[in-house]
């Protein structure tokens, strides 16, 4: 509990927060008594994805995967197996009304793509597509290619081929013949991720992540992080990151470094936006109500199973014969004796911000423990099934 009250975040890893940082401290004065100042809020500006390809390329498929959206939810673009993107469609992000991922037709989609900070390819073969390609290298914008149903590709191999077939060799050989086809087209060392749009745990979809991530630029990477789907534990780890990193920038605005009295009370205000938090938290990390019933079927178990072994759902309950105000005294106290650092060094930081900060651990570690326990009952009904 104790590693977010090291210090800062990490430099090299988050060279963008010290660039911000820097900014603020620049143009914002301290809130004293004398001149309160209310923080100006933190603007996340828009990020627009195009997503391009031939017909059955599996495009609408890779959109609903980037969204963490079902196929069968009413948010889905619709999946067919025939041509169903005759004019340009914007999809919102469910959770991040500021990303929009745009399925293109591959016609007179050229503006649209100049403009847009990520441009993905699906198994671009047609002359359109890497004319696309071409132009948007000129304009010096960020492209990828990918080759989605990978995962079909090996089954039928397997299939086919089933005393011979290497999983491996099948995969540098699907690689090595779109990337031969691509610089055919004087395209050269094209970035190119081999995915399942149904297992974004597998093949190239967790590097495609990290490659997009390191390419666009700060002011727009966080806001990506927030959006990725929960593969690994490591992406986990990477947004709870980027959400503490929105906390710290917060908790800079709000001119928190002072020597703040503790009280045991929180305001009614407080209280709300701690609430606010700690649903956004649960819903980034898919730790929410919906979340929990989706896991609860695959699994076959009750919801109340699985809400009996995390905390996050509870967190805003007191206890028997417990207030509200002993309630955060006691998660205080826990944090305080655990945290070392800024608090060793005199400096007490505003409560509110070492509860948010307490509860978006809480949420990341409870969502690790399920994503183990998901793993789990995978293994156990691949080997029984």
């Amino acid at each position: 509990m104790g590693q977010w009250f090291s210090g800062t975040p990490d430099d090299a890893q988050h060279q963008d927060l010290a660039s911000t940082l820097k900014h603020i401290l620049r143009t914002s004065r301290w809130k004293t008594k004398s001149s309160p100042r209310k923080p100006p809020k933190l603007i996340t500006p828009p990020l627009h994805i195009a997503v391009t390809g031939e017909s059955g390329a599996g495009k609408s498929s890779f959109i609903n995967a980037l969204r963490g959206v079902g196929h069968e939810e009413k948010r889905a673009a619709p999946v067919g197996v025939v041509e169903t993107t005759m004019e340009r469609t914007p999809y919102k992000h469910p959770n991040i009304s500021n990303i929009t991922i745009w399925d293109l037709p591959g016609i007179g989609t050229i503006k649209l793509s100049m403009t847009s900070s990520l441009l993905f390819l699906l198994h671009a073969s047609r002359k359109n597509d890497l004319d696309l390609a071409k132009a948007i290298k000129i304009m010096k914008k960020n492209f990828y290619f990918v080759k989605a149903k990978v995962d079909s590709d090996l089954r039928n191999e397997e299939v086919s081929k089933p005393n011979t077939f290497d999983r491996e060799k099948v995969l540098k050989q699907i690689r090595e013949d779109y990337v031969r086809k691509i610089k055919e087209n004087k395209i050269d060392d094209p970035q190119v991720f081999l995915i399942s749009n149904h297992n974004v745990s597998e093949y190239d979809f967790p590097i495609m992540m990290d490659t997009l991530i390191k390419d666009l630029p700060a002011q727009k990477r966080h806001i990506f992080m927030l959006s990725l789907p929960n593969i690994t534990e490591a992406a986990i780890q990477r947004k709870r990151d980027s959400m503490k990193q929105f906390i710290w920038l917060e908790a800079i605005k709000a001119g928190v470094p002072a020597f703040v009295p503790l009280k045991k009370f929180i305001s009614d205000h407080e209280e709300e936006k701690l609430k606010a938090s700690l649903n956004s938290y649960r819903v980034f990390l898919g730790v929410d109500d919906a979340s929990l019933q989706h896991l609860a079927k695959k699994l076959q178990v009750p919801v109340e199973q699985l809400n009996k072994m995390i905390e996050s759902p509870t967190l805003l309950e007191t206890k028997k014969e417990e207030t509200r105000g002993e309630m955060f005294c006691r998660y205080l106290e826990s944090i305080f004796i655990h945290g070392g650092g800024l608090l060793g060094a005199g400096l007490n930081f505003k409560k509110i911000f070492c509860l948010q900060l307490h509860f978006l651990d809480t949420v990341m570690l409870n969502k690790c423990l399920l994503k183990k326990v998901f793993a789990c009952w995978d293994l156990m009904f691949s080997i029984y099934s």
